[in-house]
């Protein structure tokens, strides 16, 4: 009886995963590739279209940048920035996580709140921006006029020109616009969880409290560090609201990396080099601290695990070849 011939569908796999990675080579590898280039070369000016590597220092450019006032004061906006609107974001959308999973409460409309909740993330930054400036705007806006009504001002304050109101603005945007993303993130790895394990510790007597701490969080620590660690990727790459909002203003109070590589690369001297070197730095900084976070949210169990393996795979080998002695 002929035999027949098997099939492989190997080959319509990477047909159909052909369109990415074409896009990603276009869209994403290679300006990535290009821009950690230019990091090393005199590019500059609107109109060029070549460049030449400096030679006697090939890190000049990357000095420049790090040893820059400017460019300091951007990475520490930045890091505050994010640091004062993940804290709460992350708190929040705990909060709400732990309040929507609970199998004690019964909460009418669930849906409606999550759905009210994750409403900000998918409104557009341009939008938001030009929202919170008509806000606070002066002389007139409905936050002068709320405030006037009632009697809190006497006159038009324009909040906006101060530097800590206005970073504040960006960071209670930031937490604002994602805090529904990361409750709904977190509320995804909850019911991931065996339900059998909060019966066990409704069955061994525990409250809310210690379900949630004991049970809930050591089993969604992927979902956490996942959350962390995109949440980082975002922060650090911030630019769309302290761009929009008041381009960094006032007085560099909101200028974040991001907005100095864009001031830099399609402002004034279109210092592309320049901004070429800022981006690849802050890319090596998202790096590090991405796999710093790795290595604290690991799971300690499964690596003495793995270890103790590595052991005992060791020591049979060992005895296999003094046997064959």
């Amino acid at each position: 009886m002929e035999k027949r011939k098997s099939v492989s569908y190997a080959k319509y796999g990477y047909l159909f995963s052909l369109p990415f990675v074409i896009a990603y080579l276009i869209f994403s590898l290679y300006p990535t590739v290009y821009t950690a280039i230019i990091g090393f070369t005199d590019l500059k000016g609107v109109s060029a279209s070549s460049f030449h590597f400096l030679k006697e220092n090939p890190f000049d450019n990357f000095r420049i940048i790090l040893t820059s006032p400017t460019f300091q004061t951007a990475f520490r906006n930045t890091v505050v920035m994010w640091l004062l609107n993940f804290v709460p974001q992350i708190l929040l959308a705990l909060l709400l996580t732990a309040w929507f999973t609970d199998r004690r409460f019964k909460i009418p409309g669930v849906g409606l709140f999550k759905v009210l909740f994750y409403m900000p993330n998918i409104i557009t930054a341009a939008t938001v921006a030009i929202l919170f400036y008509a806000l606070f705007g002066y002389p007139m806006g409905p936050v002068n006029d709320l405030l006037m009504r009632f009697g809190i001002l006497k006159e038009p304050f324009n909040f906006l020109i101060k530097k800590n109101i206005a970073r504040g603005i960006v960071i209670f945007i930031q937490t604002w616009q994602w805090y529904g993303y990361t409750m709904i993130m977190l509320i995804s790895g909850v019911l991931g969880i065996s339900p059998e394990i909060f019966e066990s510790a409704e069955i061994d007597g525990a409250n809310g409290w210690q379900t949630f701490w004991k049970v809930t969080l050591p089993n969604i620590r992927t979902i956490l560090l996942f959350t962390l660690v995109t949440s980082l990727i975002g922060g650090l790459n911030m630019f769309d609201i302290p761009q929009m909002f008041l381009i960094g203003g006032p007085d560099n109070a909101t200028m974040t990396t991001n907005v100095f590589i864009y001031k830099l690369a399609f402002s004034g001297g279109y210092l592309y080099n320049r901004a070429g070197a800022a981006s690849m730095i802050m890319f090596v900084i998202i790096v590090a601290v991405s796999l710093v976070m790795f290595y604290f949210f690991r799971d300690k169990d499964e690596v003495k695990q793995k270890k103790i393996e590595k052991q005992v795979r060791r020591e049979a080998r060992r005895k296999a070849k003094e046997a064959m002695r």
